[in-house]
């Protein structure tokens, strides 16, 4: 096929839309920071692969990538890391790993980490979500109401740790 008839600009070609950006502070534990990194490093490899290739008609790819890597690199300017260390070992806080037991006597964990961190299948949790603000501020003992759209459960928590 001739060159001349490739389609060289044109809405196939123009950038992606940036991923929107939380309006909440950006905390992250010292894990999410380097997932962050690592996530970074990985999708500018991809990118650099992308623009290795021989046949090179499809720029989607490249530019998801190349978006991908606007949003990881905002979110890594504006990273606050919490130092799990530093954290008050008797009350909830941001990193924390929480054991609760619900009404019916079953124990639960959650981490409390950032938003780009969040895994709802292990169990954590951001610090902006209903039962991370319920158990924000508790300590061992103390019952907290979990509000969910099925009804409020309530938790007590048994113990708090930071990794």
């Amino acid at each position: 096929m001739s060159r001349a008839f490739v389609k060289e600009d044109g809405p196939d070609n123009e950038p992606l839309p940036d991923l929107p950006i939380s309006p909440h502070p950006n905390y992250v534990t010292p894990s999410g920071l380097a997932a962050l990194r690592a996530r970074l490093a990985e999708t500018q490899a991809r990118l650099a692969g992308l623009r290795a290739r021989a046949e090179r008609l499809d720029k989607l790819p490249e530019a998801a990538a190349e978006r991908d890597i606007r949003y990881l690199e905002a979110r890594l300017k504006s990273a606050i890391l919490v130092d799990p260390a530093r954290q008050p070992a008797a009350e909830v806080a941001f990193g924390a790993t929480v054991t609760v037991e619900d009404e019916d006597g079953q124990a639960r964990q959650f981490r409390i980490v950032g938003e780009d961190e969040a895994a709802a299948g292990k169990g954590w949790i951001t610090a902006q979500s209903p039962l991370a603000r319920a158990l924000i501020g508790s300590g061992v003992g103390d019952v907290v109401e979990w509000r969910r759209p099925g009804g409020t459960v309530e938790l007590e928590i048994t113990a708090i740790r930071y990794d």
